[in-house]
């Protein structure tokens, strides 16, 4: 179905967001790290990215979400972050898609990436 990019450095949870997706068919890719996330992304565009926010090298996920919004090729990739951080972004600042909440579940988990994987809505003629 669609291309989705995991970005987490918890081999665990890219685990268990991988099983989830592909029982859904989804083609999963991964990178434990943001810089590299950015190097998969530019090679091999995904449809939708799954983003930690706290990750153990440099280029966290908040940097890797910035990045992505500055990039014309990497802008319109709907982002959903995934984070323990209690609280939410401000959409203003942070460029995101939508957030999720760690410990993730499946269900809400699929709830987000197939909406966001859903074409834009094209308008109706008003038919005047």
């Amino acid at each position: 179905m669609a291309k989705i990019l995991v970005v987490d450095d918890d081999p665990d949870f890219v685990a268990f967001t991988r099983d989830v997706l592909k029982r859904q068919n989804h083609e999963v890719i991964t990178s434990a790290s943001g810089r590299q996330a950015l190097d998969v992304m530019r090679k091999n565009k995904p449809d939708l990215v799954l983003l930690d926010v706290m990750m153990s090298y440099l280029l966290d996920g908040l940097h890797v979400s910035e990045e992505m919004h500055k990039d014309p090729e990497l802008s319109k990739i709907p982002v959903i972050v995934v984070t323990s951080l209690i609280g939410r972004p401000d959409k203003e600042r942070l460029p995101v898609a939508d957030w999720l909440s760690k410990p993730v579940q499946p269900k809400e988990l699929l709830e987000k990436v197939n909406f966001h994987l859903q074409p834009p809505a094209t308008p109706q003629p008003s038919g005047k």
